[in-house]
Formats: structure tokens, sequence, C-alpha cells
């Protein structure tokens, strides 16, 4: 089956005039343009990994450019135009990702950037996009527990934190007071459950939770002692902005992580800062 949407592997079957035919194991076949297999060697029965979309005449088409989404998946796209019937998403395909007016969360403008989710329409088996996030996160089946390591993308900022999405289906909240990084919308990094709540809302943290967090800030005090000819200018006493300016974690971790390089003298505790200790 050729999934739109999606990355298949397909086999070269024929060659022609306007380019490549494809096809699957149960007989169905797709066009390659001729624009994608320029200054590539390519053989009857390879199989070549593509890309599967409508193109302006809503036909199937296979494609070797990289799209910025795959369907029931997110992204946050720019806005190339918007008329009559809804907006339009620049998501890396010759042709623009449509947004009908019914799936925007709030009307989109043009040269502005919005988190979306691709589907496939089966009223009309197009690709289309939507604003309206919540639709597409459900929580009442996940099975985290505190401490567990997740992929997560930036979503929105609210009143509470930063709105994350969750291994691409969960909704989860970083709390502003957790937060001692720059963090932008779309971004995507590893990040830990601090809380699960009884109503299935989960709190994320960007580091790991207890003492697991203090080695890593650990190494990257004395990686910056190493940069810094042996000394930071930080203390306990530090005002905790500078700590994050510095350093970008708050003051509770920096004082942990400082404590576990003392106990392995690593380190000196000077009334100015932190010194390391120069081994012989």
């Amino acid at each position: 089956m050729i999934e739109l949407g999606k990355y298949n592997v397909l086999k070269v079957l024929r060659r022609t005039t306007v380019g490549l035919f494809l096809g699957d194991a149960e007989g169905n076949e797709v066009l390659l343009p001729n624009k994608f297999i320029e200054n590539k060697i390519i053989s009857i029965d390879d199989e070549i990994t593509v890309f599967i979309y409508k193109d302006s005449e809503d036909r199937l088409i296979a494609s070797t450019d990289t799209p910025k989404i795959l369907v029931n998946e997110f992204a946050y796209l720019f806005v190339t135009d918007v008329n009559q019937n809804g907006a339009f998403l620049d998501w890396g395909m010759e042709r623009d990702l449509f947004v009908p007016f019914r799936e925007q969360g709030k009307k989109m403008e043009e040269d502005r950037c919005y988190m979306v989710y691709m589907y496939l329409d089966e009223k009309s088996d197009r690709l289309v996009a939507s604003s309206k996030i919540n639709r597409f996160l459900d929580n009442a089946n996940h099975t985290f527990e505190e401490g567990d390591e997740v992929d997560i993308m930036i979503w929105d900022v609210t009143t509470l934190g930063v709105s994350v999405i969750i291994n691409k289906r969960y909704k989860g909240l970083i709390f502003h007071n957790d937060i001692f990084t720059h963090l932008a919308i779309g971004e995507t990094r590893k990040a830990y459950i601090k809380t699960v709540r009884e109503d299935d809302q989960l709190d994320v943290i960007l580091q790991k939770p207890g003492y697991d967090a203090v080695e890593p800030n650990a190494q990257l005090i004395l990686e910056r002692l190493k940069n810094s000819d042996g000394f930071l200018a930080l203390t306990d006493k530090s005002d905790p902005n500078l700590i994050y300016r510095e350093l970008e974690m708050s003051k509770k971790l920096f004082k942990k992580a400082i404590g576990t390089l003392y106990r392995r003298k690593l380190i000196t505790l000077e009334e100015e800062g932190v010194r390391l200790i120069k081994k012989d």
C-alpha cells in the first residue's frame, strides 16, 4: 500500500519520458518526476525511499524532497498565503499545505508561524493541517511514571509555563520556575516527567529529577572552570539570575553540583567564587 503523507520504500518499475514509475508489493504505482532524479543513479528494480503527497491536480506524486511534517505529526510552520478558503503553509513541498478556516484555532495571518497537526481528511482524501492542537492530544491512556525520559516539542507559552507535546501524542507543561534556558516554539529536545497528576495531566522538567540531575551539572561546571583559567566567580550566595545567565541552571542545582565537586576534592570554595584544584 502506498501511504500518503509518509515515506514509502518502493521499487523502480520502469522509466518513461516524464520520470520513473514506482510500485509496491500490491501493484500500486506512483510517478517520481524527472526533476527528482537528476544527477541520481537509479536502476530498474532498485528500491528507493520517497515521500508521497498530491500535486496541484490532486494526483499522487513521489518526491525526494524532505517535508517539514509527516501525516499525524506536529510542526511549527510558516503561513505563505491566506485567501477566502483558508491559509497555506510552507511544509517543504512544491504545493503548500492547506488549513481550512474551520481548522484554525484563531484566524491565521500571512507571514506568521503556527503550531499545526497534519492529518488525512477522509472526505477529500487530501492532507490538511489544523492549529486546534488540543484535539489531537489525549493523556487518558498514557503509561508514564515520574522520572521517565521523553521527547518534547515546545508548543505554546501560557501564564503557568510552557506547553509541550510529549512523544508526539500527549500534552505536558513545564512551569516557569522550572525553566532555566531559552525555549523556542517548535523546538524539540529531551525532557523528563516530573509529576503525574490524578487527572492524567503531566508536569515536565528539562533536567533529570532528584540527584540524577546533579552529575551532568557538575560536569558542566567542571568544563566551565577548565575553560576559565580554573576560576568561576559564582558562590552559593550569588544571585539566582546571575547563575542562570552564566550556567543555565537553577541556584538549587548549582549548589548541589558544586557540593558534589567539593566532596570529590575537585574544587575549593572561596569567598569570591569556585576554584579548580590543579592536579600535579
